[in-house]
């Protein structure tokens, strides 16, 4: 029993000896925590890229601050006009954009989370007017006359710059990571507007077309509006030597104060590099 515990200690002995004089292959296992045949995603990153979108704007409704500022406080004509000011209708103007972006991605196996600031430059430029012909109303307002009343009415907006701000959420899937993010937008944006409300008077409903005319205006223009809201979308990135990747993504951006309903999408291609 002797003899057989003591040549089992030396063939132990041996053998561990011999592992020893192994080389160590753990450097080609790749990084800890990552998949062997996944691309290593974790770190800081940047590049650049151009897209085209397309930018739907609602004007109905957005003169009626200005329409307020001409009318002055308490005038029996606001809601009349800014019923009318509904006319301002909806456009969609299309534009090539480019910018870049910037981030970092946290990984665990085939799982990637990270933060991303995105930019974007173009010009959006969407224009509504509207002056439908003077109405004359049936019954006798407030102050018991009879009137006529028109608006002119006519803004513009112009969308030069946009800014998100995401968290993202990809899968690893060899050389490819597919994506989504949301977030909060920036903008900056030129806007424009004028209204003249044109009102006639009179006793009897047949003399309002033809009574005096009455004219209120206003006009006002900014520039460089800081707009806010938010982002959401898809996209997918392909790695493609080295450290350099390829991206194609869908952005949809929604501003929330621009005086209108302002919804843009955009398809980006571009190229970036991870350090």
């Amino acid at each position: 029993m002797r003899r057989l515990v003591v040549a089992m200690m030396v063939a132990g002995a041996a053998q561990a000896a011999q592992a020893a004089d192994l080389p160590d292959f753990s450097a080609l296992r790749g990084p800890v925590g990552i998949s062997r045949g996944v691309v290593n995603w974790q770190g800081f990153y940047a590049g650049g890229q151009v897209g085209y979108g397309s930018a739907d704007m609602n004007f109905a409704g957005s003169n009626n601050a200005l329409i307020a500022k001409a009318l002055g406080p308490n005038n029996i004509l606001q809601n009349v006009v800014e019923s009318v000011s509904e006319a301002n209708g909806k456009t969609t103007v299309h534009q090539t954009t480019f910018g870049g972006f910037v981030g970092y991605n946290s990984q665990w196996d085939d799982v990637v989370l990270g933060v991303e600031a995105n930019y974007m430059h173009g010009n959006f430029k969407g224009t509504s007017s509207a002056a439908p012909v003077p109405l004359t109303y049936v019954t006798p307002f407030s102050d018991n006359l009879y009137h006529t009343v028109g608006l002119n009415s006519s803004r513009s907006i112009s969308i030069t710059d946009m800014g998100t701000f995401r968290a993202r959420a990809g899968y690893a899937m060899g050389n490819f990571l597919p994506y989504v993010f949301g977030g909060g937008a920036l903008g900056r944006a030129n806007i424009s507007s004028s209204v003249v409300i044109t009102d006639r008077s009179a006793a009897t409903l047949a003399d309002s077309p033809s009574a005096p005319l009455v004219t209120y205006s206003a006009s006002d223009s900014i520039g460089g509006k800081m707009l806010y809201g938010y982002t959401a979308g898809i996209g997918t990135e392909a790695m493609l030597f080295g450290n350099v990747f390829a991206r194609a993504e869908w952005e949809y951006v929604r501003f929330v104060n621009a005086g209108g309903d302002i919804n843009i999408n955009t398809v980006r291609g571009g190229l970036g590099y991870k350090f």
